[in-house]
């Protein structure tokens, strides 16, 4: 019912930048939420950082001061501004989005997009 579709990914140098992107489509009435996870190998997804449609925003505690994440709600998209990045951060990263349905405004629809790789490697 909702697709996300992630770009922005790749390889990056310790204390470097990289910017996340990620569009919703499909059968949506309104976005509640919108976020990033991420999951590093043989570890759980965690959750990186979200923000609601009011603008309140949530991150955990390793990221703070160091990525930030905006929305555009006139176009469905999210991004993570990610910067002085550690090699801690290496992940897939995972675009989320809790939306209400169009046409079926009972029916909340939780989403996630397909995943974009980050590493931070010298």
């Amino acid at each position: 019912q909702v697709q996300l579709v992630e770009s922005g990914g790749g390889l990056v140098q310790p204390g470097g930048s990289l910017r996340l992107s990620c569009v919703a489509s499909g059968s949506i009435f309104s976005i509640n939420v919108m976020g990033w996870f991420r999951q590093a190998p043989g570890k759980e997804r965690e959750l990186v950082a979200t923000i609601i449609s009011g603008g309140t925003t949530n991150y955990r505690d390793s990221v703070k001061d160091r990525f930030t994440i905006s929305t555009d709600n006139a176009k469905n998209t999210v991004e993570l501004q990610m910067s002085r990045l550690i090699p801690e951060d290496t992940a897939i990263y995972y675009c989320y989005c809790q939306s209400r349905r169009a046409y079926n405004m009972n029916v909340w629809d939780n989403s996630w997009g397909q995943g974009t790789q980050v590493t931070v490697s010298s």
